[in-house]
């Protein structure tokens, strides 16, 4: 048979023992649970943004260059009432499958790069993303100085669009020869025949 007598010094040492193996357990547990040796589906298919880089493979994604120099960011705050004019602009936003609606009321970041291929001498146009902890809410295209906005997949179509009318068309020689080049406008030209 086992007989333990406890003193007050002995109960506040058993105390303070019982309370560093709660501990203990407690730092192996989260530990286990934050080394990251496991990843959930969720976070596999949506890294996060957390640097410039992911900002700008974010628009590399929509066909978009990005000059991560000139990266800026800016807190904004999504309004919690929204008039006819925001409730537009949210309609841009969900053009790249996200949506600002369950944002409202919350700050969030607002990153904003120069896109060099969209800007001209007179106007520039930024890719801009809106980020809440780390998770992509809201990208558009921002124009300067006009303040135009537009959707990502429809600057994506427009950008597809123009540089398919500018590459040259392949067409057939009337001897059979091979394919020579000749640009649309070429091609559209009225053909003359000679008059007898």
């Amino acid at each position: 048979m086992f007989y333990c007598t406890l003193t007050k010094p002995g109960l506040r040492q058993a105390g303070a023992l019982a309370l560093c193996a709660v501990c203990l357990c407690g730092a192996v547990t989260a530990a286990v649970h934050f080394s990251g040796e496991t990843v959930t589906a969720g976070a596999a298919a949506d890294p996060g943004i957390e640097t410039t880089q992911d900002i700008g493979t974010y628009f590399t994604g929509y066909g978009f260059e990005t000059d991560l120099a000139t990266a800026a960011v800016d807190k904004v705050k999504i309004p919690k009432k929204w008039d006819d004019s925001f409730a537009a602009f949210n309609q841009v936003i969900q053009e790249s499958d996200l949506d600002l609606s369950g944002y409202k009321g919350k700050t969030v970041e607002k990153w904003t790069l120069l896109c060099p291929q969209l800007s001209t001498g007179d106007q520039d146009t930024y890719c801009v993303l809106l980020v809440y902890k780390a998770k992509a809410i809201g990208a558009y295209l921002l124009q300067k100085p006009s303040g135009e906005v537009t959707g990502l997949v429809t600057a994506a179509k427009a950008g597809a669009d123009a540089a398919a009318s500018q590459t040259p068309e392949k067409t057939a020689q009337p001897d059979g020869d091979a394919p020579a080049e000749q640009t649309q406008a070429a091609a559209e030209e009225p053909i003359e025949y000679p008059t007898e």
